[in-house]
């Protein structure tokens, strides 16, 4: 089985693309338009350059050859929701090729390419007689993302998508639900032809859809049909995919060169563009550089890129080990409780260094951090840790046998002293207070 996908990114610009209309959600139909946007007589399109910047970006973050001339072509769209019947992109000279994508830090997905194009407007089917066409969406810019078949599954198709998310997310500063700008076409071959799924919406829908199309084709197959090409869509509500229109070839859109818009000379503006280290990059590194567990790195990154930062910080200072005991621990527990109180974790410095020299206990130690960070006083931060604390201490003595196998090197052993304290305590302590308390206990104990 082949998977490939192109990835529709909406990119975070206040305006469109080739106008100044604003891109966002507006209240009514049809009120953020113009005649650019609209396609009429006369009208011309001038480039956002904001657009450009960011195609730089997600180019250098996919690994792509940034193109050191690019341009855009009209294709031939006959559809009601591109009102000017010809969308405006990229064809044959793409801002960046050759890409690569390493899944998991493990395996490697090729990129084709990245190219920018406008996003056409929406379209609501009101009955069988009748659609609503609202242009609002319409000329927004997009960043379409092309794999090769390079992709095995339906579930890696989801993990793909997922990493994929979280470094667009980091390098164009997109919005913390920006999934829902982001559309998948998802291409699938399970024999010689390929189908296509067209819009999908998530990276959850992604896998249903896939799924689907997997078992589908598969059925057909086993039953001696032939697979036919075809462009089909998902209905979500239902989880199939259902024939669209026979699959058009790259010569039935009639590409010519956007005669409108001239050539941009885009090597030398992509020297002087800089990237952040996106978190699939930075888990490996992290991983790598300090020894720590993958698993440990990703949830360290998946937390929050300054938490990432803040490890690295402390380990420079005092070492890697007490890093890892710290800030992997109470530290990362309190996080989201310490952004959502506006506060800094500068203020857990001090408490690390007198811990560092020997100054205070581990006890003392996160129930200081956890007060610095939430701004609960440190008597609640106390009893809540000695609670936490009896109920961790008296599971362990009563199961003697959990004890035996994590001092055997069973780490998943505490899993059942974890799931007791959710049961017994439901919301009171955060997963990670409870598995840094867990793992104390337990290693003081064997």
């Amino acid at each position: 089985m082949k998977i490939g996908l192109e990835v529709h990114v909406q990119l975070p610009t206040r305006s469109k693309m080739f106008c100044s209309c604003p891109t966002t959600d507006a209240e009514a139909p049809n009120t953020h338009v113009c005649p650019v946007c609209l396609g009429m007589p006369g009208s011309r399109p001038v480039l956002n350059r904001q657009v450009l910047v960011y195609g730089i970006m997600l180019a250098k973050m996919l690994g792509c050859k940034i193109a050191d001339t690019t341009w855009f072509s009209r294709k031939t769209y006959f559809y009601p929701d591109m009102s000017k019947s010809v969308q405006i992109t990229q064809y044959d000279h793409p801002i960046g090729t050759g890409g690569l994508v390493m899944l998991n830090g493990k395996k490697p997905i090729r990129i084709t390419r990245i190219h920018l194009e406008e996003d056409p407007g929406k379209t609501k089917r009101t009955s069988d007689m009748y659609s609503l066409i609202d242009y609002n969406r319409s000329g927004v810019p997009l960043a379409e993302i092309v794999t090769e078949p390079d992709i095995s599954t339906p579930a890696e198709a989801r993990e793909f998508l997922t990493q994929l998310i979280a470094d667009i997310r980091a390098t164009i500063d997109m919005p913390a639900d920006g999934e829902r700008s982001i559309r998948c076409d998802c291409n699938i071959s399970i024999g010689k032809e390929r189908c296509e799924v067209k819009n999908v919406t998530g990276v959850k829908n992604a896998e249903r859809a896939l799924t689907y199309e997997m078992v589908r084709q598969i059925k057909i197959l086993k039953a001696g049909g032939k697979i036919e090409r075809e462009t089909r869509n998902f209905d979500e509500s239902r989880g199939i995919t259902y024939s669209a229109r026979k699959k058009e070839f790259e010569a039935d859109y009639g590409y010519i060169d956007e005669p409108d818009l001239g050539i941009f000379h885009i090597g030398k503006m992509a020297e002087g563009i800089t990237i952040r280290e996106s978190p699939a990059k930075m888990t490996v590194r992290l991983s790598a550089q300090y020894g720590i567990p993958e698993k440990m790195a990703k949830q360290l990154v998946s937390t929050s890129i300054d938490l990432a930062q803040f490890f690295e910080t402390v380990a420079a200072e005092y070492g890697k080990d007490l890093a890892v005991k710290l800030v992997a621990g109470p530290v990362a527990g309190s996080w989201k409780e310490m952004e959502a109180a506006g506060r800094s974790p500068e203020a857990v410095l001090g408490t690390i260094c007198r811990f560092a020299g020997g100054k205070i206990t581990d006890t003392e130690c996160s129930i200081e951090i956890k007060s610095e960070m939430t701004g609960v006083d440190a008597e609640t931060a106390s009893a809540d840790a000695g609670d936490l604390e009896k109920i961790i201490t008296d599971f362990l003595d009563t199961n003697p046998k959990v004890l035996a196998d994590y001092a055997k090197g069973n780490t998943k052993a505490l899993n059942s002293a974890i799931g007791h304290v959710m049961k017994t305590a439901p919301g009171k302590f955060s997963s990670s207070d409870v598995v840094s308390a867990a793992k104390r206990i337990a290693d003081s104990r064997i």
